[in-house]
């Protein structure tokens, strides 16, 4: 394997979706690997695709909840950067890359729960999914990412606050 610092990072958007009274989706990782830990929906940005749209795309393909369905608030001022642990690194993503930079996205769900559907996705990358407080999401991550949710918790909880029922 290459020297992780000569990996580019992998090009992603994520999705910060709070409902009507300011909690944040969450969804449970399926995967074996990341068993137990919980995040919001996120996922690789295809070459020459805009990053808002990646957002609302893989948005719509974790939860199956439709781009009309979320009204877009904010963009992260700057995008944030993670680092595999060593014993992914080689085995993520073909071993291409050494992490992810991240945009975050947030966004107000203007539907129902009855909206919410995991198996849109296949495989699914989620096995269940709740809404929490916007100062959970940082231990419910996997800890190599929790870095990344501290700083877009901080970053958009005012907006959070200044949404809510609005």
């Amino acid at each position: 394997m290459s020297d992780p610092a000569s990996l580019p990072y992998r090009p992603c958007a994520g999705f910060m979706l709070v409902n009507r009274e300011g909690r944040v989706f969450v969804g449970e990782r399926i995967d074996a690997s990341a068993h137990g830990f919980w995040q919001m929906p996120q996922g690789g940005i295809d070459p020459g695709e805009d990053v808002a749209a990646a957002a609302l795309r893989e948005l719509a393909e974790e939860t199956g909840i439709a781009p009309d369905l979320v009204e877009v608030i904010a963009r992260s001022a700057r995008p944030h950067l993670y680092d595999l642990p060593p014993e992914l690194l080689g085995k993520v993503w073909k071993g291409r890359y050494r992490g992810q930079e991240q945009h975050w996205f947030l966004g107000r769900f203007l539907g129902e729960d009855s909206d919410i559907d995991l198996a849109a996705h296949h495989p699914p990358e989620f096995k269940a999914w709740r809404w929490v407080e916007p100062e959970e999401l940082p231990r419910l991550i996997i800890p190599f990412k929790r870095a990344v949710y501290e700083a877009v918790v901080a970053e958009f909880a005012p907006l959070i606050r200044a949404s809510i029922g609005g």
